[in-house]
């Protein structure tokens, strides 16, 4: 039953914000917000049947918070699971025996029961396509040697290999993990394939080790082991050591990889590499959240240098397009283009020339980000504000019910405020204090270059006004969504309070964030009056 009960979708309706007080309130605030409520939602003040029939249904509401947030086992239940968690009935997490404590243990272990069930069935399949391009002719056709060429008049682009490959994962267990994995590949008509088994065992929280088996018609027999190790908290270690059987013997290759955060967004690695194409490099790699950056250098045997460096840009929720500028000696400057499909890679790897000619450096440099910025523009952008524009259409459509609810008890609540906020405002005016003049809550527009786009706000001088007191207005870091006299004007885009005040017969305006803590009159600056 909890189980199920995991997998659904948590009711996420803010007792806190409708209290207007702290996630980590103490008994005498929330009680003293109860009370104050109370005095004005109570039926009994109010003698219009209709406004007395809107003054129970909120009084029910805030008690029924009250109720939740005051039992210390019902608050950690909701603090956790939400409104559907109070909801449910023969659950053990639900015993009132339990202390807040052995609460949130046994929703610990449901989640480890939970995540180890996900574990069991999940295979993580993982697939890499790459096409190999010959497009040398565009560059190397200017050479002399090249111009006698007969039939040299157009260059050629061809495609002279392909790999493609694919694994899967098994847990077996919660630390040991089964990868079996399989590939094929063709190069200038001549193919083969492989097959690897890899088994994995988590030894501990900072490493893990790997033996791999694998077969193949291109290569004989290759048995190696991948180990991984946490030096620190910022630095980490792997070595991969393996045997490659064949019909000239064994050849041994040994692969170590020393890596380390430079700073919050930036990776260094050295990496050596022995045996089989032996090669060190050294790169950096600077990961933001919206873009990717490599810089790397090669040297590969005796004689061989490679320069590498290139960009990784997020293109949409599940796609990452990136692109890698080669340039070495002897096998000169390729431009290699990848594009990361949720698990799916495609690599396109097109070789421009055999030798370090600078036109072949600009354009595989140039040409990528040109044509980047047109797609961006063009396609994406466009793309992108369609499909964010279509997912705020299917939320409102799915929350439209709720909206009119939450509309009609939000004017309700202004109705059942209108006397005391009278009072309030003649207690303000008497000592000159804070008179909330005019307050909106929802979406403004700013930027001029969205003046077209319509503003969705509503008017909140009232509710803010009824929730002022001794000359102060504190409103807690929660969505004010849930405030009394609120509703969201807008779902699934961002919002802000903006409020014109006036304090001590001086005028002052602030602005605040959804969810951030607001003060008044401490967090607030005087704005020029006209006239």
């Amino acid at each position: 039953m909890a189980a199920s009960f995991l997998d659904d979708e948590v009711d996420n309706d803010d007792y806190y914000s409708l209290l207007n007080v702290r996630r980590e309130a103490t008994q005498d605030e929330l009680k003293a917000s109860y009370r104050r409520l109370c005095m004005l939602y109570h039926p009994d003040k109010h003698r219009d049947p209709e406004l007395k029939k809107q003054a129970e249904q909120l009084f029910n509401l805030v008690h029924q918070a009250y109720e939740v947030l005051s039992d210390p086992q019902s608050r950690a239940i909701y603090d956790i699971y939400g409104k559907k968690g109070l909801e449910m009935e023969g659950w053990e997490v639900v015993e009132r025996k339990r202390t807040a404590a052995e609460i949130r243990e046994e929703f610990e272990r449901l989640q480890r029961e939970r995540e180890e069930r996900r574990l069991q069935q999940r295979t993580n399949p993982k697939g890499t396509i790459s096409v190999g391009v010959d497009a040398t002719e565009l560059f190397d056709r200017y050479d002399e040697d090249f111009e006698d060429v007969p039939g040299s008049g157009f260059p050629q682009v061809e495609i002279n290999r392909m790999h493609i490959s694919q694994s899967i994962e098994a847990p077996l267990t919660a630390t040991d993990t089964a990868i079996l994995s399989g590939s094929l590949s063709t190069q200038n008509g001549n193919g083969g394939g492989s097959i690897n088994l890899a088994l994995r065992k988590v030894t501990s929280a900072k490493g893990w080790g790997e033996l791999e088996f694998g077969a193949g018609d291109l290569q004989g027999p290759l048995f190696g082991l991948k180990v991984f190790r946490n030096l620190t908290p910022k630095c980490f270690f792997t070595t991969n050591c393996m045997l490659q059987f064949s019909s000239r013997g064994i050849r041994p290759g040994l692969t170590t990889m020393v890596a380390r955060n430079l700073d919050k967004n930036t990776m260094g690695y050295i990496q050596w590499r022995w045996g089989i194409q032996s090669a060190m490099n050294t790169s950096i790699v600077r990961d933001t959240k919206n873009s990717h950056f490599t810089m790397q250098l090669q040297i590969a045997g005796l004689f061989g240098t490679v320069v590498e460096y290139g960009a990784e840009r997020k293109v949409s929720r599940h796609s990452i397009l990136g692109a890698t500028v080669s340039v070495g000696v002897p096998q000169g400057v390729s431009l290699k283009i990848k594009l990361n499909r949720a698990s799916q890679t495609y690599f396109f790897p097109i070789h421009l020339t055999d030798q370090l000619l600078p036109s072949a450096i600009f354009y595989a440099t140039v040409g990528p980000l040109v044509i980047y910025v047109a797609m961006h523009r063009l396609i994406i952008k466009p793309y992108l504000r369609a499909q964010k524009e279509k997912e705020l259409e299917k939320q409102r459509e799915n929350a439209s019910t709720d909206i009119v609810q939450k509309k009609q008890e939000a004017e309700a609540a202004v109705r059942l405020m209108q006397e005391s906020v009278r009072r309030i405002i003649e207690a303000e005016e008497s000592k000159m204090g804070l008179i909330i003049l005019n307050a909106w809550y929802g979406k403004f527009v700013t930027d001029n270059s969205r003046k077209n786009e319509k503003v969705k706000v509503i008017d909140v001088t009232v509710p803010l006004q009824c929730l002022v007191k001794d000359s102060k207005l504190i409103l807690t870091e929660a969505s004010k969504a849930g405030l009394p006299g609120f509703y969201d004007p807008c779902i699934g885009e961002d919002k802000s309070l903006k409020i014109l005040y006036q304090f001590r017969g001086v005028l002052h305006q602030v602005m605040s964030g959804d969810n951030e803590p607001l003060r008044i009159p401490k967090q607030s600056h005087k704005i020029e009056v006209d006239g």
